[in-house]
């Protein structure tokens, strides 16, 4: 059965509600709720909470049972298909069940095993009507990290690069501040908060000191910090110790001594060693995948951001241009050196967004 224009407005506006839970249900997908009356009329809605706290139907069903409405015989339009499993809450299609609803319509299937289809058949056994695919790519592109961990066990990997118009993100000195505007830095503020946490290399912690934390955006956590540091040289006094939030500390050497000292600073310590005396990272985004991250983004030097491209371990490129030139400097990624054009990486531009005087650019490898 085609699916209504009433149908995809009501869908439109589960999906905002999803948005809104943006930088807050990791390790849970951000989900919308939205509940109609037969005619349309909206009586309930909601998004997931924090992760141990109710998801979006139970948000939607509690909402329309505050303003006094019967939800019997209604339809609820779902952004991912309801839960069927025991997990932290009750199973979301058993609640929907238990309410009386007649009809739901779910944008996309759950790409979690222990859920990937099983809630929708369960509807459909207690005689609910089920609809699955309206805007289903709005709804996977909210949770692309979700779905790739769920997919393939790895998190979706986005690597920030601040550059120039000639490809420079910094000057030989290491000066790099401040080549964007406001309004860009902010905007790169936005997507470190939805992120499950930060990735840096050890370099830009001993050059900048940075704090990599999220600031000039409201969100109830800060994402982790995961360190790429294969010789353990990371300062005890710098400050990304300032913020809480848990530290992870990927490295290749053993040294006792430094590793008690950074256990006491309150780090976990990761020895994945490998070519080189250098960090697996292979190993380490297995890792990540494993600690339930569903985004990583990436914010390091030019020498980690080659090496993770160099590995075909990202899968969005987040590239704030400024109008400017810089001349010689650091770019944004060490790259080896090509022969010819055609071993040239190709890579498909996702969107081209006006950030003040700044255009931020998104693109994904063409695979």
């Amino acid at each position: 059965m085609p699916f209504s224009p009433q149908d995809s407005s009501h869908m439109a506006q589960a999906l905002a509600l999803a948005e809104q839970a943006m930088f807050i249900t990791a390790p849970n997908p951000r989900v919308g709720c939205v509940i109609t009356s037969p005619e349309g009329r909206v009586l309930g809605q909601g998004h997931t909470q924090a992760a141990g706290q109710a998801h979006a139907e139970v948000m939607a069903l509690r909402d329309a049972h505050t303003a006094g409405h019967n939800v019997r015989g209604a339809t609820a339009y779902v952004t991912l298909e309801p839960c069927s499993h025991q997990g932290r809450t009750g199973p979301c299609c058993d609640a929907l069940i238990s309410a009386g609803i007649a009809r739901v319509v779910a944008s996309i299937e759950d790409p979690n095993p222990q859920v990937a289809g099983q809630g929708l058949a369960k509807l459909r056994a207690a005689g609910v009507q089920v609809a699955l695919g309206l805007l289903s790519e709005q709804s996977q592109a909210i949770n692309l990290g979700f779905f790739k961990r769920m997919q393939q066990g790895t998190p979706w990997l986005r690597m920030k690069s601040a550059q120039s118009l000639d490809g420079q993100t910094a000057l030989p000195n290491g000066q790099s501040q401040w080549i964007t505007g406001e309004a860009a830095r902010l905007d790169g503020h936005h997507w470190r908060a939805r992120a499950c946490a930060v990735l840096t290399g050890i370099g830009t912690v001993l050059e900048d000191n940075p704090l990599l934390n999220v600031r000039g955006v409201q969100t109830p956590r800060q994402p982790d910090l995961l360190l790429v540091d294969s010789r353990l040289q990371t300062p005890l006094d710098a400050r990304l110790w300032d913020i809480k939030r848990q530290v992870v500390i990927y490295h290749a050497e053993r040294h006792p001594d430094q590793e008690a000292a950074l256990q006491a600073k309150g780090a976990s310590l990761v020895c994945l060693s490998g070519p080189g005396d250098k960090v697996d990272l292979q190993a380490m985004v297995r890792d990540m995948g494993q600690r339930a991250y569903n985004e990583v983004h990436i914010e390091a030097g030019h020498k980690l951001n080659g090496s993770l491209l160099n590995a075909g371990l990202v899968d969005e490129l987040l590239v704030y241009l400024a109008p400017v030139l810089l001349g010689p400097g650091q770019p944004m990624a060490a790259l080896p050196a090509l022969n010819s054009l055609d071993q040239k990486q190709p890579w498909v531009l996702i969107s081209h967004t006006a950030m003040g005087p700044d255009l931020r650019l998104l693109a994904r490898p063409l695979r």
